[in-house]
């Protein structure tokens, strides 16, 4: 696919997730590679019910200006591509039903079908300190997902992190998940309120 129809699947990714609420104003991160050693990603200005020219760049994996304009995560990024070949596709997201079901779990089991056929169980990562996380982050979170083979990691407070080779096979987990975390927690409320 051609530099351009990326930034335009990326753009329409990024609405659709800004409108659920996956994205903050300047919050969360998108990319795509583009060849063996360049990926395009959101610029740290981006707004991202917005994204066009002005908030894209494309990198090199060598380290050059363009780096400063990049989002605060290129590294986290970079280090995906790097390692996990079958990366196409990045998005840090701060999902508000799974970051919140992150602070009191440790591990996400769906009820509902679609969770349990699409994503099954999926432990929460704690991230220990915050102080350091972005020191520690682009070295933890591809050896996470590499030593256990999955393509989606939820880090307690922080958010999630998703790779994949298919655009919207990447959205739709993330969605599934957010649903799943979703009715977990609507059911919580309901199991507290049972037994008052």
């Amino acid at each position: 696919m051609n530099k351009q129809g990326l930034k335009n699947k990326l753009s329409i990714l990024a609405l659709s997730m800004f409108r659920k609420d996956f994205f903050g104003i300047y919050h969360g991160s998108i990319s795509a590679k583009t060849e063996s050693n360049r990926f395009i990603i959101n610029t740290k200005e981006a707004i991202f019910d917005a994204l066009d020219e002005t908030s894209l760049i494309e990198l090199y994996f060598t380290k050059d200006y363009r780096w400063k304009q990049a989002s605060i995560d290129a590294k986290i990024h970079f280090s995906i591509y790097s390692q996990i070949s079958e990366a196409k596709f990045i998005c840090f997201s701060m999902p508000q039903f799974t970051t919140a079901y992150s602070l009191q779990h440790s591990i996400i089991i769906p009820k509902d079908y679609f969770g349990y056929k699409e994503i099954g169980s999926i432990a929460i990562i704690d991230p220990k300190q915050f102080e350091d996380w972005y020191d520690r982050a682009d070295s933890e979170i591809p050896h996470y997902l590499q030593a256990n083979q999955t393509n989606i990691m939820v880090i307690r407070g922080y958010g999630v992190y998703a790779y994949s080779r298919d655009i919207h096979e990447m959205a739709k987990k993330l969605a599934i998940l957010e649903k799943s975390c979703r009715l977990l927690m609507l059911d919580n409320s309901h199991s507290s309120f049972d037994t008052e």
